[in-house]
């Protein structure tokens, strides 16, 4: 699993909050990895999935090896088709919810897709290194490519570009119907007609279906062979010169040289077809003889049309590990407003040579010139050597200073910068509308990037399995607690609101366990809401506060969820506090919804009650 120096390295990552674990789940092997910088993957394992029960206790397992290990975020390949947050395995019997797997780990990300998805991800930042290309053909640009591969099953899956990056088909291309090729792949299909009625490309072309072609061609050809495993079919056909498990070889080849030409011509892939899986990798050269790209070829009138398609075996280990982490930053990238790479530069900075520190200094004053000046110019500025300046990429995890400034110049465009602008008696209402929603939506996305999930994950549980929620709140937070009021009550739930602080204490002594007060106020100082909550908790309810997360009324809650932005409101109408206060209302009814659609907010009838359509949810 790694030696101590290894170890030392988790410590020392290019993202701003740890390391990533990504795996890849399939329904023989399981394989995980942390990925400590873009591209780079540390403690690369590999489990076998029949030794554990389930997902959760083949994670406990890994991470069992890293035990001060601080994750925030991962994400999964399965072979699977993935739609929704109940996850059941096609080829191995292993179900589960990615939410509760999440919060197992004690996650604020967990992403779950289809291993060829991440495949497909993986094949636009493959290298020729990373290939071997078999036959002719030359890809075209910016054209739609497919994916296939063989392994317990048949993953099928298409990247088609776009203006701003890749879009991955979620196909189960594996289940079409088998069509055989000549007279022997049609007394196959005979064969396997005996067990099933319908036979797929994925009942032959996976390893079990390699197991089946050699007993179907052992029965054909009249040989007493005894049954063989894909991974003995394998060796006794490349190592040992075994004519059946030869010929076994060559009938796989061939029918996957027919779904990869079915798989072209149904995408137009003129960027080329790309082959993964357990399976293909090892034949090595061997494939490159074998039939695959004659059979490929072989459409009569559409032969020259593929001829100008190539094809290639993916020979880079672990290659879902790259599709996945790509898929995870994006996600990433795209909810976070903050400059990541200038947090990861901030984070490392320590860690640098004196030199280095230098260079990291120069991006963090001057990024535009760093991003628009040859590295003459950069090396002069930060009064360093050039070579210096590529060591600074490389410590961050970049291939030189050309993917530095790329992925820079990146994060540059997509952030928006948190600030806060005063309106003046003198702003037209041109200029006043622009800062005013300025300020709160750079007050929005600060907010959104300090959130804690977990406190939220806590919250959202009592609400949902609470008897009854009452709102305690005064003043401006009033119409907070009213929102929430109507929000909640559409789920059934037994709400009531107290704008009284007289009222606070009756209500507050007629509640009991099970029960939860949702306070809010900016705050956190009222003396009547204190002594409201004080008895709330005396009679065994729980309290979320929402508001002031330094408060006193924060220190006596069950949860808090804080809202720390800064208002004077002994002399301002406090006004983004009252949004983000929305916001938690409408993340916790969201929230709600989602239960409610899993089936984990409580009986059945309950679960059936509360189901309602939320617009951030689908459907």
């Amino acid at each position: 699993m790694g030696n101590a120096p290894e170890l030392e390295k988790i410590g020392r990552t290019a993202f701003a909050d740890g390391p990533r674990l990504l795996a890849d789940i399939g329904a023989t092997h399981a394989r995980f990895a942390l990925q400590t910088a873009p591209g780079v993957f540390r403690h690369i394992a590999v489990l076998k999935c029949e030794d554990f029960e389930g997902v959760v206790p083949l994670l406990r397992f890994y991470l069992a090896q890293h035990p001060d290990l601080n994750l925030q975020h991962a994400a999964f390949a399965v072979a699977n088709p993935v739609n929704g947050d109940q996850v059941r395995m096609t080829n191995r019997a292993w179900a589960f919810s990615t939410e509760a797997v999440r919060r197992e780990l004690g996650l604020s990300t967990l992403l779950v897709v289809n291993d060829f998805t991440a495949l497909a991800m993986a094949i636009p930042v493959l290298t020729p290194d990373d290939l071997m290309q078999v036959g002719g053909g030359k890809a075209a640009a910016n054209a739609v490519i497919g994916v296939l591969g063989p392994g317990t099953g048949l993953g099928v899956s298409g990247v088609i570009p776009t203006a701003d990056g890749f879009v991955t088909l979620g196909s189960e291309g594996g289940h079409v119907n088998f069509a055989p090729g000549d007279e022997r792949e049609f007394a196959i299909l005979q064969h396997a007609w005996r067990a099933w009625r319908h036979v797929s490309n994925e009942r032959l072309i996976s390893g079990p279906g390699m197991e089946l072609i050699h007993e179907a061609l052992a029965l054909r050809n009249g040989v007493a062979a005894p049954p063989r495993s894909a991974a003995e079919i394998l060796a006794c056909a490349l190592d040992q010169d075994d004519a059946l498990c030869g010929e076994v070889l060559e009938v796989f080849c061939g029918m996957l040289g027919g779904a990869a030409a079915n798989l072209a011509v149904t995408l137009g892939a003129f960027g080329g077809i790309f082959i993964g899986g357990g399976i293909v990798p090892r034949m090595g050269e061997w494939f490159a003889r074998s039939p695959f790209r004659a059979r490929f070829e072989a459409k009569g009138r559409f032969s020259h049309y593929l001829a100008d398609i190539p094809t290639y075996v993916i020979t880079t280990p672990n290659p879902a590990f790259h599709g996945v982490a790509s898929i995870l930053s994006e996600h990433l990238r795209g909810r976070s407003g903050a400059n990541t790479l200038m947090d990861r530069i901030k984070q490392l900075r320590h860690e640098l040579t004196p030199a280095e520190q230098r260079v990291a200094t120069l991006v963090l004053e001057q990024p535009r010139l760093v991003l628009n000046e040859p590295i003459a110019d950069i090396a002069r500025g930060a009064e360093v050597s050039q070579p210096t300046v590529i060591r600074f990429c490389r410590s961050l995890g970049f291939l030189g200073l050309a993917d530095f400034k790329l992925k820079f110049a990146s994060s540059l465009t997509g952030a928006i910068p948190v600030r806060h602008s005063q309106v003046r008696n003198s702003d037209s209402t041109h200029d006043l509308s622009a800062k005013v929603i300025d300020n709160t939506v750079s007050a929005i996305l600060k907010f959104r990037d300090g959130l804690d999930v977990h406190t939220l994950d806590r919250a959202i549980d009592l609400v949902s399995r609470a008897r009854r929620v009452e709102f305690y709140a005064m003043g401006n937070a009033r119409v907070v607690a009213l929102d929430g009021q109507h929000k909640f009550f559409r789920f059934r739930i037994p709400t009531a609101l107290y704008g009284d602080s007289h009222l606070f204490m009756l209500a507050a002594d007629l509640l009991g366990p099970g029960d939860v007060v949702i306070a809010i106020s900016n705050s956190g100082r009222l003396p009547e809401l204190l002594q409201a909550v004080d008895i709330a908790r005396s009679r065994g309810a729980d309290v979320i506060v929402i508001g002031n997360g330094q408060s006193p009324l924060a220190r006596k809650a069950s949860v808090c969820l804080a809202v720390d932005h800064a208002e004077d409101s002994t002399v301002f109408l406090s006004m983004i506090s009252r949004i983000l206060q929305l916001l938690l209302i409408d993340v916790m009814v969201v929230g709600l919804s989602v239960e409610a659609h899993n089936g984990r907010a409580g009986t059945q009838s309950e679960v059936e009650q509360r189901r309602l359509l939320i617009s951030h949810v689908d459907s």
